[in-house]
């Protein structure tokens, strides 16, 4: 009999906000997996670390982290050491921020486990909508489109899309800030953007487009677009 696979979303930052099932499990499964840089380091296992038990077994799956290497390698190794739990009997929580379907790590090993082992996923909250949440601003109106743009698209693209939308967030800044907020201008958005960098943790920050230092964006960082619309009841 084999063990179960869980996606676990573990949020945009702060513990608090892990979901109940997700902690539940977490604290109960006999091995957590969870993306890791070379040197160890790993956003979603600092997000829950302080629920980990002294049990379990850990497996780091060492990812790039850079648009310009593969990560296939990386995940066809963590998935490798993950179906060798699972075969074992052993039960396996993959820890991935945000939420697991969106954008998230843990569709790259769905891909190669999900159709040889009992896989569940729980559902964690987005850094896009935890993002207006902690800066109080409402996306979308009625009938109001929201996309949802990663900024490593060519400019051309980027321009077209935000063109066409109501709202938009735009995730994945890090070196492409200086070209979105190009876009931005060109487009008469800025003055409604907003830059939000480690949403929901204590190091976050909230700043208008014009006060951002481009050397200084880190990955973890996006640009809120919120609707135009009037509000109204």
């Amino acid at each position: 009999m084999t063990g179960k696979l869980y996606g676990l979303g573990v949020g945009p930052g702060d513990p608090e906000l892990l979901t109940l099932k997700a902690h539940r499990i977490l604290t109960t499964v006999p091995v957590v997996a969870y993306p890791a840089t070379a040197d160890g380091g790993s956003v979603a296992r600092a997000i829950v670390a302080g629920f980990l038990q002294p049990t379990q077994i850990e497996v780091p799956i060492v990812l790039p982290f850079s648009p310009r290497e593969s990560a296939a390698a990386g995940y066809d190794r963590g998935a490798a050491e993950i179906a060798a739990h699972l075969a074992a009997g052993r039960d396996v929580a993959v820890l991935c921020e945000g939420e697991p379907m969106l954008y998230g790590s843990f569709m790259y090993l769905l891909n190669r486990l999900g159709d040889r082992f009992p896989t569940e996923l729980v559902p964690g909250i987005s850094s896009t909508l935890a993002a207006a949440d902690v800066a109080q601003v409402p996306l979308t109106y009625r009938q109001d489109v929201l996309t949802i743009l990663p900024a490593t698209l060519d400019r051309p693209l980027l321009r077209d899309r935000l063109a066409q939308t109501d709202a938009a967030v735009i995730i994945k800044l890090g070196r492409h800030f200086e070209k979105v907020r190009s876009v931005l201008d060109e487009l008469g958005l800025t003055g409604r953007s907003l830059y939000i960098e480690r949403a929901t943790l204590p190091q976050q920050q909230i700043r208008t487009i014009d006060q951002v230092d481009p050397a200084a964006v880190p990955y973890w960082s996006l640009i809120l677009i919120p609707s135009h619309s009037q509000p109204g009841a």
